[in-house]
């Protein structure tokens, strides 16, 4: 599913690795852990202006066209005011403003709540998480975006194309042949139904993928919480790792398909928000679109099954 090309350096292995079906490339370069670039988290003070605080969130924010907003457990869910896709909506997840911790609940109303908002268009639709200002939060409060276009994303493109691809000359499903190959591997974390493991090609520092047993938006009310799960999981490893930021998104197909399209979520970890203002993408990762990562996934894959916290995996409620 995947190529390595290894260099030998004076400081050690770089790795080039492509995914043959979509073409996605990285670089991977372990010695670059040893830089230390990524310092403590500093969260910035609370803001009374902010928009998406219990005071001004039903004050400030828009509605949707029936006049009203999405309200489910703490979440509360509308229109974005400055949209860059025909269809965008916002979920604010918490009441609490610098909130570090997330329930599997809170998760589970937001992407709800989200799913509600996307109804509202029929396009291609994916729940969208940027956490802390060094994951490009413009406003630290956390929140979910959904976006719905009437064309795919760039990365949902690749995959939408390459399970066409790839039934029309092998005759099965590209994603049976990706959950095949990924539980037998060093990148395998946890899951069967969802499956979740750390990506062999990553596009982000410590990317984990979780590949769902559906392809639309109208069939995830089934899977919130077992996603909701396996998110906190990934979100507890990344804390036990020391980083906070993050990047999430769950894709999904506009409509139901005979070519096995399964809908997934990614995640990346991103640098601390910190004095310095260090960012951990630079211009090989939006300029040339090929990123440059510091773990490898087989390392992840190891560390998450050898750190789990098995006391944990039967409670019904879990806080990250």
């Amino acid at each position: 599913m995947f190529d390595i090309f290894e260099v030998a350096t004076k400081k050690g292995v770089l790795q080039y690795r492509r995914e043959h079906f979509t073409g996605l490339r990285c670089r991977i370069s372990p010695e670059r852990l040893k830089r230390h670039i990524d310092q403590s988290i500093q969260l910035p003070a609370r803001h009374e202006a902010c928009p998406f605080c219990q005071e001004n969130v039903f004050t400030v924010t828009p509605v949707f066209p029936d006049g009203n907003r999405i309200l489910r457990g703490e979440s509360v869910t509308f229109p974005n005011m400055f949209p860059f896709a025909e269809w965008h909506t916002v979920t604010v997840i918490t009441r609490e403003h610098n909130a570090d911790l997330f329930s599997r609940g809170q998760i589970v109303d937001a992407l709800l709540a989200q799913v509600e908002s996307l109804r509202y268009f029929d396009g291609y639709p994916s729940i969208n998480w940027n956490y802390l200002p060094s994951s490009g939060a413009s406003i630290i409060h956390p929140h979910m975006q959904g976006l719905s276009d009437r064309r795919p994303t760039w990365i949902a493109d690749r995959y939408i194309s390459t399970c066409k691809r790839y039934r029309s000359k092998n005759g099965r499903m590209y994603w049976d042949a990706v959950r095949e190959e990924e539980r037998s591997s060093e990148r395998y974390l946890f899951g069967d139904e969802i499956l979740w493991s750390a990506h062999a090609v990553p596009v982000g520092e410590r990317e984990v993928r979780g590949i769902l047993p559906i392809a639309t938006l109208e069939d995830m009310e089934a899977y919130a919480d077992p996603l909701a799960e396996g998110i906190c999981k990934i979100l507890a490893m990344y804390r036990r790792l020391g980083t906070h930021a993050f990047n999430m998104a769950v894709i999904f197909e506009k409509t139901r398909t005979n070519y096995g399209f399964c809908a997934f979520c990614s995640i990346i970890s991103r640098i601390n928000p910190n004095a310095l203002s260090t960012s951990d993408s630079a211009f090989m990762e939006r300029l040339h679109v090929e990123p440059v990562i510091l773990t490898l996934p087989e390392d992840l894959g190891r560390y998450y099954r050898n750190g789990v916290d098995e006391t944990n995996t039967g409670k019904s409620e879990q806080s990250v």
